[in-house]
């Protein structure tokens, strides 16, 4: 609990990724990749329940076995083309069902495992905090790429995306812009829109963490480069170290 509200975490984990083929259940650093964010739950304080949502009886028995609840996604809600988004509606339809009194939920994508405990506490701690009056809170890192340096390509002809940019400016003259990962999101249950596609919400907050540690796995390349991160010690294989990132609001 936080603030004396409860806390649900929530991983959702479809069986039909395409860029890597049962990418959920594939072994990172000894563990399946959907026991990276059920690890970080189960040791983060503020965290009461830890619940994975899929559609897939491999991944459901995976994740009990490392210590989650399991809610079964509909197929419609598992497809190439489903939300994210409408995965959590029918989540928190499914818990209140049963009587979950939850506050805030905090959802943690199994494709972005390098989060600790330390970056969910952060940001249930940014939500929690009246002060501040966020609504939903959410990780980001800095971009690799300022936005000024992006190009569009038509008919073999390159011009500069923005066409107010200079991308032959330094980089160090170039503006900063940031990035979502996939790590943290925490959100007001009762503020999630029965409509939309976004994850914030009318008032959000960021907080920031390392780029080594906001790898997204979407392709075998970064498969490959988080098992490389691993390897070489550049993160670190325990989930509750102190976050390395600093916070901002958005």
């Amino acid at each position: 609990m936080i603030a004396d509200e409860r806390v649900v975490a929530a991983i959702p984990a479809r069986g039909g990724s395409t860029g890597v083929p049962r990418k959920n259940v594939r072994e990172l650093g000894g563990k399946p990749l959907v026991a990276w964010p059920v690890d970080v739950a189960c040791e983060t304080e503020y965290v009461d329940r830890t619940v994975v949502t899929t559609d897939d009886d491999e991944i459901a028995d995976t994740a009990r076995e490392y210590g989650a609840e399991v809610v079964d996604r509909p197929p419609e809600l598992a497809t190439d083309d489903a939300l994210v988004i409408d995965a959590m509606r029918h989540l928190v339809d499914e818990l209140r069902a049963e009587g979950e009194e939850a506050s805030y939920l905090v959802m943690l994508e199994p494709t972005c495992p390098f989060r600790t405990s330390a970056d969910v506490e952060t940001c249930l701690e940014r939500l929690a905090d009246e002060a501040a009056g966020y609504d939903s809170v959410a990780t980001f890192t800095e971009a690799e790429l300022s936005p000024h340096r992006y190009w569009d390509i038509e008919d073999g002809r390159p011009t500069p995306y923005h066409s107010e940019a200079d991308p032959w400016l330094p980089r160090q003259q170039q503006p900063t812009a940031y990035e979502l990962t996939g790590a943290v999101y925490a959100f007001e249950i009762d503020a999630l829109p029965d409509e939309g596609t976004s994850l914030l919400f009318d008032d959000p907050g960021a907080v920031l963490m390392p780029r080594e540690r906001a790898v997204d796995i979407d392709t075998p390349f970064d498969f490959k480069l988080a098992e490389l991160l691993l390897r070489e010690g550049v993160v670190d294989r325990k989930t509750d170290a102190d976050p390395k990132g600093d916070t901002d609001d958005d």
